[in-house]
Parts: structure tokens; sequence; C-alpha cells
């Protein structure tokens, strides 16, 4: 009977994938733990290694199609083919001995990898727990987090939360009423057209704003920030900084600041439990960082943002978007923000916009364009002069179920402060 590899659960919130490449080909022998296939999600490419030793048997796949969680991808072994068990180091391969059929998964050796997703595994080392050790309950043998959770609990003295984070990612098809939506007429009456399936960063991004638009009330504040005493400072930090590796820009000060920001403005850092009817207050400053992959925006994260140099985080930030737009950036990266910045001024937008809240944050700030304008200054005599000024327009949109105007109002100021007083924003915590 042959074993099925199904798409394993890569991470919190996604529920399909796109495959990019299939690495092997049917007849292939692969051992437990090569990469058999390339999958890209809406956060990140993966490899998925095999779960078997054995012999691949029949691929059910092919590049561009899209799976979801628990389809079955390709399978190994069948009547006429043998799946082998994993072999000890230096233990010969033997290609006629047969599994078990009773045996959902060759065993486990020790020094051998576990079928584990991406995810399962960040768990159970944040948890402490060998893999070999724990029994799965997935398909085909796979471990997934809720077996991890429960042999954590099962430890003495354990305090493990053994409830799995529930899902929040809803069907592209009904998020925002979308099914409600009218049917579209037949373009092709009027000149020709093109089906261009909406599919990997795309489709999640259609979903995510859809679900973020008919969950949260957006209510957006604005500002113009004087950044040009910033923009002196940059210059001069900017040799320094790329002699360590990183690159300093507009950006990564506006993270130094928003953190600051949020440090001190904690209930921005929140999420909104409708279900349960409970606001979740976050204890820790993880700022994404919205980032053009060509495709579609993915949002990688820095993590303690508050608590890093302008150093540190014009490092991080430059290594972290360049493995996003290469989409090699891990999914763990892409995950536990409580704050987004997304700045289009690289791209030329100017003047203010209107950006959707990164749901199920509570706030997003968005950044354009820095232009001369001129602008009326006082001087320390109190006189009044018109000078040109280098000002980058802001949006703030928060979620007005927890958020008033009020909230904005003095996030901005502070941010603003902080801007344009670089001293001062040098020296925040």
């Amino acid at each position: 009977m042959p074993l099925e590899f199904k798409l394993p659960d890569l991470g919190e919130g996604i529920h399909e994938g796109e495959i990019i490449s299939v690495l092997v080909s049917e007849g292939d022998i692969v051992s437990e733990g090569d990469a058999v296939l390339e999958v890209e999600t809406d956060k990140a490419t993966v490899e998925l290694p095999s779960p078997y030793t054995g012999t691949v048997a029949q691929i059910l796949v092919k590049p561009g199609d899209i799976v979801r969680v628990g389809d079955v991808m390709m399978t190994f072994g069948d009547e006429g083919k043998t799946v082998e068990k994993p072999l000890e180091t230096g233990t010969a391969v033997t290609p006629t001995e047969k599994l078990p059929e009773s045996a959902a998964l060759p065993e486990r050796g020790a020094g051998r990898p576990v079928p584990a997703s991406p995810a399962t595994r960040r768990l159970a080392r944040e948890l402490g727990v060998e893999l070999h050790e724990v029994t799965p309950s997935g398909a085909a043998g796979l471990v997934t987090a809720e077996n991890v959770r429960a042999h954590a609990a099962s430890k003495p003295g354990a305090t493990v939360d053994t409830q799995p984070e529930p899902a929040r990612a809803v069907p592209l098809e009904t998020a925002g009423s979308l099914a409600d939506a009218p049917e579209l007429p037949d373009f092709s009456t009027w000149g020709p057209i093109e089906m261009i399936p909406l599919r990997s960063i795309r489709r999640a991004t259609a979903r995510r704003t859809a679900l973020a638009w008919s969950q949260i009330p957006h209510a957006a504040s604005q500002d113009d920030i004087d950044v040009s005493r910033l923009a002196s400072l940059r210059r001069r930090l900017k040799p320094g900084i790329e002699d360590a590796g990183g690159k300093l820009t507009l950006t990564v000060f506006a993270v130094k600041a928003a953190a600051a920001a949020l440090k001190k403005y904690p209930n921005f850092c929140v999420s909104v439990d409708p279900g349960k009817g409970t606001i979740i207050q976050k204890r820790y400053v993880h700022v994404g960082v919205a980032a053009d992959t060509g495709k579609g925006l993915v949002v990688p994260v820095i993590r303690d943002a508050a608590s890093k140099s302008i150093v540190d985080i014009s490092i991080e930030l430059k290594e972290l978007l360049q493995r996003t737009r290469e989409r090699k950036v891990r999914p763990d990266e892409l995950q536990g923000g409580v704050f987004t910045i997304t700045n289009i001024g690289a791209a030329g937008g100017r003047g203010h916009f209107a950006p959707i809240i990164n749901y199920p944050e509570a706030a997003i700030l968005g950044l354009s364009k820095a232009r001369l304008q001129p602008v009326v200054i006082r001087n320390r005599e109190g006189k009044t002069a018109t000078a040109a000024r280098l000002i980058m327009p802001v949006v703030l949109a928060i979620d007005h179920r927890v958020l008033d105007g009020i909230d904005s109002a003095r996030f901005l100021d502070y941010f603003r402060t902080l801007l344009e007083n670089p001293e001062q924003l040098l020296i925040s915590i």
C-alpha cells in the first residue's frame, strides 16, 4: 500500500502553497529528510523534505499547482516498489527489505530527521522538546505542534499551554463577503483578454486585505514631518554604517522611532479577539517592514526593535529585506509583528495615502517620499522667514475598536518629535 506525502502545516495562518518545482522523479530512491518539493506560500519559499526513505511511486503535483494543507502531493512505494526502513550509520542499503504495511512511518533512528513542519520544529526548540521522543499523530507519521505541546506538558512540573492558537485566515472566496459579489461580465466581448491565476503573495494579499477591511474599522491621521536635520545626520553616519555592513535609510530611523513610540504607548501593541470579546496586550515590540518582492508585499519583522541601536537595525533590516525579496526569508521571520511600517517613498510615492492595517495588528504607519517644500520658520529672535525644508508626509491608520483619534495624535506627535530631533532619537529606548 503506497505511503502518502501530504502538505504539512507550514506555520501560523498558512493553509496553502504553490508548487514551484518538483525536485525528484517517479522511480527515484530518496532518504528521509531529502528535499523533494519546493513550495511557495504567501510568506516564503520552502523546501519540503521527504518523510520517508524509499522509492517515489507517484508524483501528483506539478509546478504551478495550488495545494492545501492535507493534500496528497506524492506517494512512496506500491505493490511493485518498496519503502526501505531508515538505516543506522554504516548500514548497507537493502532495496528489497519491505516495511510492514501496519507501520505508518519508517522507524525513526535517533540520528535521522523527524517529519515536522518548520513551525513545529521551532516550537520544539522553544519548549526544549526532542522531536525523536514525541509520538506523532499527523498523516504519515508527521509530528504536529499539538504533539509537541502535549509531550512538553507531560513532563513533571510543566506549565505548557497545550491549546494551539486558532487559525485566523479564512477562504478567499468568503473573506470580506466576496461570495456575495456580482458575477463579472464576459470581458472578451470587447477584446482580447488573458486569464492570470491569483496565486502566491497576490492571493494572500487579496485574502488578508479583504479580511482586514471587513473586520477592522479603519481611522487615519496624517502629518508632515520635517526630516531636514535627520537627512543631514544620515549623510554623516552613512559611510560608517555601510562599513559596518548596514544600509542607512529613512526607514531605519522610522523603525527606531516607531519602536520608541510603541514602548511609550503600549496600547498600540494589541489585537482584538472578537470571538472571545478580549483585547490581547502584547508585552513585546516587534516591528514589521513591508517589502516589495515584485509579486506583492511581504512583511519581515525586526524583533525587539526598541532595544536595538540604529546600527543594529540598519544591518538587520538590510539583510532581512534582501532575503525577503529573494524569497529566501524563513516563515518565522514573518511572524510576531505588532506594528507595520510601509514606505512608498522609494518608489516615488508623494503625498498622503491610506494603508490597510496588517491584520490582526491594530495600526500601520505609511511613509511617503520626502521632498523640499517652502516652510515658514521662526528663528531664535522670534522673527519668521520662509525656507526650503525636507518634508515627509506620514499616515497612521488605526483600529478604531481599540484606539481613538487622540491616541493617533499622541503617537504621531511623539514619532514626529523623534524624527525632527535626531539626537533625541539616538538616545531613545
